[in-house]
């Protein structure tokens, strides 16, 4: 079995996998003063309260947007599970070029989804004319739109090619600001209010963040379809997507699980050509985006 980690800024995820199903999603905080001992108790404790025969974890591979993070869950893996992981990273084989000007300088996970996005896009949409008619369908793009600490939309092409995209503060963030910094509101839930006219302070401000993420997200797609120049299907991601998506008119599917089905799929990649665990670089950009 496969063990996933996708360490993010505020959560780090776990999935166990096992071929292309993934048989557990665990999480934890990303708390950085962890020893790799630490996180190797937690993580075999997690584990064995799902029941999970831990002698069956014979790979791992690691995304890290936390560069303090990245060596702490290689040392994670080597302890409790006596195995090298593989690190996403400069060198690693993902089957997606990358058209950013520095390509060092994209999280992780960024690449991970968008690899997960392609591999969507294909199996959901019908193979497109050699030479399409007028009217046929065309292939298509796909955007991706991740909310995490931060809420990133990333772009790839029809050929399948990361062309890169827009980060914009995350939904918990602009939240705290908000509540910080404004001395008469007070901290709300972020949860979907009544009504978009709110008539009380709560309602008035779950309104804005949920209604005014929620524009947020359609406008960007809107403008990132017409500067590309070709139909973008788009899928979300990340904690609060599911409270998000069913107000946008934009986006078609969440998926909770994006970033793990894209390392199982890039260690699936490094695994065919015969590349085995690699030595443990700052993942790609570790730019602290997700």
């Amino acid at each position: 079995m496969l063990l996933a980690i996708d360490v993010g800024n505020t959560n780090i995820s776990f999935g166990v996998l096992e071929g292309e199903a993934l048989r557990h999603h665990l999480r934890c905080e990303s708390a950085r003063s962890r020893t790799a001992d630490e996180y190797a108790v937690l993580v075999r404790q997690m584990l064995d309260l799902r029941r999970v025969d831990l002698a069956r974890i014979d790979s791992a591979i690691i995304a890290s947007v936390v560069p303090t993070l990245t060596d702490t869950m290689v040392g994670l893996v080597e302890r409790a599970f006596g195995i090298e992981p593989l690190v996403v990273g400069p060198g690693i084989k993902t089957g997606m070029a990358i058209l950013y000007e520095n390509p060092r300088e994209v999280g992780a996970d960024r690449i991970v989804n968008a690899v997960a996005a392609h591999e969507w896009m294909k199996r959901t949409e019908p193979a497109p004319s050699p030479e399409p008619a007028r009217g046929d369908h065309a292939a298509s793009g796909v955007i991706v739109v991740d909310f995490g600490t931060a809420t990133t939309f990333d772009c790839v092409t029809p050929k399948g090619e990361y062309l890169g995209g827009v980060i914009a503060p995350g939904i918990q963030i602009s939240a705290e600001a908000l509540f910080s910094r404004a001395a008469r509101l007070s901290r709300v839930e972020i949860a979907l209010p009544p009504r978009v006219v709110g008539r009380n302070p709560v309602h008035s401000m779950q309104s804005g963040i949920v209604y005014g993420y929620a524009g947020l997200v359609d406008g960007l797609v809107n403008r990132l379809r017409r500067e590309l120049g070709y139909p973008c299907r788009v899928i979300a991601t990340g904690g609060l997507a599911r409270l998000i998506a069913p107000q946008t008119e934009t986006i078609e599917v969440v998926d909770d699980d994006l970033t793990l089905t894209g390392l199982r799929l890039i260690y699936e990649r490094n695994a065919e050509r015969g590349g085995g665990p690699s030595p443990h670089p700052t993942a790609a950009g570790g730019g602290g985006q997700g």
